[in-house]
C-alpha cells in the first residue's frame, strides 16, 4: 500500500498514528504530497478527486480518502479494535467526528489567514471557526472525559490530532484554560509512542 502523505496535515497524522497503534508501518510506503484547496499541487487527483490527502492506495480495490474511511480501513485489516462492537462504537464514531472537527475548524483559520491576501482576511470568519472548536472542546470537557479515559480508540486519536494541530498551528489560542481535565488526558496521550513518533516539527 502507498499513503500519499504531508507530515503537517493532521489528518495524516490520524492515519499514521493508527498504523502505529495497528502495528502496520511496514506495510505502507509513505509517498510525498503537498497542496492546497487553490492549488493541488503533487496531491495525486487521479486516485482522489477531491484533491485532499491523505489517499491510500491499495492493492486490491480503488484508492481510499478521507481519515476516517481511511482508519477505518487499517482497522479493520488489521483487527485492531480501534473500532469497538456497538453500542460502543457509537461513541467512538461521534468522538472521532468532534476531533475531525475540531481539527477542521483549526485548518479553517489557517487557510484564512495563509491563503487569502491580508486585505481580504475575514476576523469575523476566524473567531466563528475558533467559537466551533471552543465549543466542542467544552463539550469534551464536560460529557466525553469517560470515553477518552477508556481503552484507545479512534475518537481518541482523533481528539489527540486536533489538539495537537491547535498547539502546532495556532498556540496562541489557549484551549488548555478552562478545561483542565482535556489538557491533563492530553498530556498523557500525546506521550504515548504513537503520538510522539508523529508529532509535527
Amino acid at each position: 500500500m502507498r499513503l500519499y502523505h504531508s507530515p503537517a496535515s493532521p489528518f495524516v497524522r490520524k492515519v499514521i498514528v493508527t498504523l502505529h497503534e495497528t502495528g502496520q508501518l511496514d506495510a505502507v510506503a509513505l509517498v510525498p504530497a503537498a497542496g492546497t484547496p487553490l492549488e493541488p499541487g503533487t496531491i495525486p487527483l487521479a486516485l482522489n478527486p477531491l484533491g485532499k490527502l491523505p489517499c491510500l492506495e491499495r492493492p486490491d480495490g480503488p484508492a481510499l480518502y478521507d481519515s476516517r474511511v481511511i482508519c477505518r480501513y487499517l482497522d479493520d485489516r488489521a483487527g485492531g479494535g480501534l473500532y469497538p462492537e456497538k453500542p460502543r462504537l457509537w461513541d467512538t464514531l461521534t468522538l472521532e467526528a468532534t476531533g475531525d472537527g475540531v481539527t477542521e475548524a483549526a485548518l479553517a483559520i489557517v487557510y484564512e489567514a495563509r491563503l487569502r491576501p491580508e486585505q481580504h482576511r475575514r476576523a469575523d470568519i476566524i473567531e466563528a471557526q475558533w467559537a466551533k472548536a471552543a465549543r466542542a472542546l467544552d463539550a469534551l470537557e464536560a460529557r466525553w472525559m469517560a470515553n477518552l479515559a477508556g481503552p484507545i480508540d479512534a475518537g481518541q486519536i482523533a481528539v489527540g490530532c486536533g489538539l495537537g494541530y491547535i498547539d502546532f498551528r495556532i498556540p496562541d489560542r489557549d484551549w488548555r484554560g478552562s478545561r483542565p481535565a482535556l489538557a491533563a488526558w492530553f498530556a498523557g496521550f500525546g506521550a504515548r509512542p504513537s503520538m510522539a513518533a508523529t508529532k509535527p516539527a
